[in-house]
């Protein structure tokens, strides 16, 4: 019985995608540290844009509203 692993050629094939498999291994060979620093830290900043966005968003949903109108008394 031939296993699902194997394709008809007879090389493994490897289950997921190929940038989890292929592309981020080589990449992550070939960056130095420099390099590895930089992405992670630009990954960081990415995540706290978005947290800035939903802060903003958050305090605009919280505020009150004022209620009634404000009417100057003579």
């Amino acid at each position: 019985m031939e296993n699902k692993s194997e394709s008809t050629s007879g090389a493994t094939a490897q289950s997921g995608c190929f940038v989890c498999q292929t592309a981020r291994p080589f990449l992550e060979h070939i960056w130095n540290d420099a390099t590895r620093s930089h992405f992670r830290n630009s990954r960081i900043e990415f995540l706290k844009g978005i947290r800035s966005l939903i802060d903003d968003r958050i305090a605009r949903l919280s505020r009150d509203e004022p209620k009634g109108t404000h009417v100057p008394v003579e």
